[in-house]
């Protein structure tokens, strides 16, 4: 009688750990999702100021995916911008931007790897964090931190991110002439949205 009671809180015992267990890997897994960037719904803007008029202009995004793990604050993955599809309207602006300023026969990508949120990112609704990641643009990648407003659903996800880039600072050329003289940073705003699909693994880069 005695082993037939031992035998029964065992078998009890052991079916509330792996409920346990069950109950902790769902859990975990709801807290981590895939997201999946949209190249037609993502836009690249840029803003430079001169002392005649703004200069505004947009890239194309050429690839992206992310993973979030909003129970340990980390979002990794990867956004890359087609730094040769830049445009501002201008012939012959863009060809001086491409060839003095970004060099992008050289240096043909423009990179964002995040690797941390400060903030929290709510599973359904709006969400403002700010974003830590390397951020790479003419052969060399430098340690940001950005604001970002997130908004997120059960199946999809947007973002708008929005910060500066001190182009001479890190070594681009100042396209400024002496009849002509334009901001040594420029604005990025950046809008993307697409799918979310739940999961503990990340995408492949």
């Amino acid at each position: 009688m005695k082993m037939a009671n031992l035998d029964r809180r065992l078998a009890t015992n052991g079916s509330r750990l792996l409920v346990l267990l069950s109950l902790t890997i769902l859990s975990a897994a709801a807290q981590q999702s895939n997201l999946q960037v949209d190249p037609a719904r993502t836009s690249v803007n840029f803003t430079l100021g001169d002392v005649l008029h703004t200069v505004r202009g947009t890239f194309q995004l050429k690839s992206g995916a992310l993973h979030l793990d909003s129970s340990a604050g980390k979002l990794t993955g990867e956004i890359v911008v087609d730094a040769k599809s830049g445009a501002s309207g201008s012939g012959m602006r863009d060809r001086k931007m491409h060839r003095e300023v970004l060099e992008s026969e050289k240096y043909p990508e423009v990179s964002f790897r995040p690797d941390r949120l400060e903030g929290q990112v709510a599973a359904a609704g709006k969400s403002s964090v700010k974003v830590h990641g390397m951020f790479g643009i003419h052969g060399v990648e430098r340690e940001i931190t950005v604001p970002a407003e997130v908004e997120m659903s059960v199946d999809h996800w947007t973002a708008h991110v929005h910060f500066t880039v001190p182009y001479e600072k890190w070594g681009m050329k100042n396209p400024s002439t002496l009849f002509l003289r334009v901001n040594d940073s420029v604005e990025i705003d950046l809008t993307t949205a697409g799918v979310v699909q739940p999961g503990v693994h990340a995408p492949a880069q």
